[in-house]
């Protein structure tokens, strides 16, 4: 550990933006409609700001806590070395979980898209079985092969991504009913809008969570805290709007009426394409839909796939890669094949971990922190007791959302 002093970067907080927004966006962006149906809009944006605010600040204090250890430390070094090798464990194990659920969150996706473009696109019907298993497997595949094969793939897909969400949600936006916002999508015998937020929200905090990436940020500028933290806070806004976006766009093609056929069908990706499908815009649905599953899928299989063969010691060679392949993409692959319809209980799944690891361990971190390196967190607005206390309040506030939601005990849009 060391305290040196901060030195000068050329460096721009623009490639720090791109990798939090990178890391944040990803097939989550698909449940955020369906789970935000029961509330519509105002609620949305309240929900959107909060979540956004909390993960941001957590952001911070991670970077915080990261500037008194040496570069290149990872999230589980800081851990480790402010709360323990206790907390060190509980957090490593929360880690696998939450990439292994993730990973199959994106197979169930990934499956649906399969199935619904290949219907859509080549008249053909596949079986959720079989179109689970093309996707996964050749996938994993591109992962087995090398990190240099997945790098070049994702960078193609993002630039691809990006392209297809402004194109379509431009051509959709032509298509907007303006009076699917008022009050005439109000359902006899609803309850309150505001009861169906608290079900929704851990979904918001799988969708804006970023702090794992935040070493990663301290490795590439050095400890910069201003341009570190800049890049930050502008990869939080610009995820606000992406995803302001992203609601608008649907609430305004879809009646809210028609959400409960989407959920009631499982919420899967394909069942939102589905509603939205129509005009010129269908085609570039589906291509958007694979590139952001697609890269997200490999982002997170890559985390999982270093993490065991790095955990078993397995070499680099084919058959070292092949064992971790195995071990990192067989439990997911089975779940998806077999119960394909839990993309949206898997996102829901994410968010509870996440209120542990992204909303609850940083404040500890830094509170822990602030004993240790007295000198180097002394005034900063992360490090106040109200902040500290704040978030994990929330952090806990989220987890028993999804906790509530899971026991059927919250309000959801079916």
């Amino acid at each position: 550990m060391s305290n040196t002093q901060v030195t000068k970067s050329p460096k721009t907080a623009f490639s720090g933006t791109i990798i939090c927004i990178g890391s944040a966006i990803g097939a989550g962006i698909f449940s955020l409609p369906t789970v935000s149906s029961g509330m519509w809009l105002y609620w949305s944006i309240a929900c959107l700001l909060l979540t956004a605010s909390a993960t941001a600040v957590a952001a911070l204090m991670t970077l915080r806590v990261n500037l008194n250890f040496e570069l290149g430390d990872s999230f589980d070094t800081i851990v480790r070395g402010t709360l323990g090798r206790g907390w060190n464990i509980f957090n490593g194990l929360l880690f696998v979980f939450l990439l292994y659920i993730l990973d199959y969150a994106y197979i169930s996706g990934g499956g649906s898209i399969v199935s619904q473009t290949a219907v859509s696109v080549f008249g053909v019907e596949l079986s959720h079985v079989l179109a689970s298993l093309v996707f996964a497997v050749s996938l994993a595949f591109v992962v087995w092969l090398s990190t240099s094969a997945v790098s070049k793939v994702v960078a193609v897909l993002i630039f691809g991504m990006i392209v297809s969400f402004l194109m379509v949600m431009f051509d959709l936006s032509f298509t907007i009913n303006w009076s699917n916002f008022t009050t005439a999508n109000a359902i006899e015998n609803d309850v309150p809008r505001f009861y169906y937020v608290f079900a929704a929200l851990p979904f918001y905090l799988t969708s804006f969570s970023f702090t794992s990436v935040v070493p990663s940020l301290v490795a590439y500028y050095g400890k910069q805290y201003t341009t570190i933290s800049r890049s930050i806070l502008l990869a939080s806004l610009g995820c606000l709007l992406i995803y302001l976006v992203f609601l608008l766009v649907p609430f305004g093609n879809i009646p809210r009426t028609e959400f409960r056929a989407v959920s009631a069908a499982g919420g899967n990706i394909g069942d939102l394409l589905d509603a939205l499908m129509g005009g010129g815009a269908s085609r570039l649905l589906s291509i958007f839909a694979n590139v952001a599953i697609i890269s997200s899928f490999l982002g997170v299989s890559l985390g999982l796939f270093d993490f065991i063969k790095d955990k078993f010691d397995f070499d680099n060679s084919k058959t070292g890669r092949f064992k971790a392949a195995l071990i990192s993409f067989l439990p997911p692959i089975v779940g998806g094949v077999f119960f394909p319809n839990g993309f949206l209980y898997a996102i829901g799944f994410a968010g509870l971990v996440l209120a542990i690891i992204g909303l609850i361990i940083p404040p500890l971190m830094i509170k822990k922190s602030r004993q240790q390196f007295k000198e180097a967190d002394h005034g900063s607005f992360v490090s106040s007791n109200f902040v500290i206390h704040t978030v994990i309040a929330l952090g806990v506030f989220y987890a028993t959302c999804h906790v509530l939601a899971m026991l059927n005990l919250l309000p959801v849009f079916k």
